[in-house]
């Protein structure tokens, strides 16, 4: 059964756990819990802030570091999701379902990819 990567897309400086809604991290859980039980989530997690990142980039033969937070870029990775699905449209389900979750009042996406088996 192929495995899909869902990476948590948010713009970092407007989305804190304060703002959140009363029930927000109960129907996480519950989501998660349904998601494992159901064999779909094999690992998940949210990430550090960009403040607390380094980005290295290859260019013309030379390795350059740059020290986060990324000011210039306004939407982050900020979480993921490693899911094993019978297709794209069931791990797209699980997407559409986790976004959901979440206050309305808040901006999240996701990008859904399949994971390229070895040797495949």
């Amino acid at each position: 059964m192929p495995r899909y990567l869902s990476l948590v897309r948010i713009q970092e400086n407007t989305i804190d756990m304060e703002s959140a809604d009363p029930g927000f991290e109960e129907r996480m859980g519950a989501l998660f819990e349904e998601m494992t039980k159901a064999g779909a989530m094999l690992d998940t997690a949210g990430l550090k802030p960009t403040a607390e990142s380094t980005r290295v980039t290859w260019s013309d033969g030379k390795l350059s570091y740059t020290d986060g937070p990324f000011t210039e870029t306004k939407e982050v990775v900020g979480g993921y999701a490693l899911m094993q699905c019978k297709d794209m449209a069931e791990a797209i389900e699980w997407g559409k379902r986790f976004l959901e979750v979440h206050p309305p009042h808040w901006t999240v996406g996701l990008e859904v990819r399949e994971v390229e088996e070895p040797g495949a």
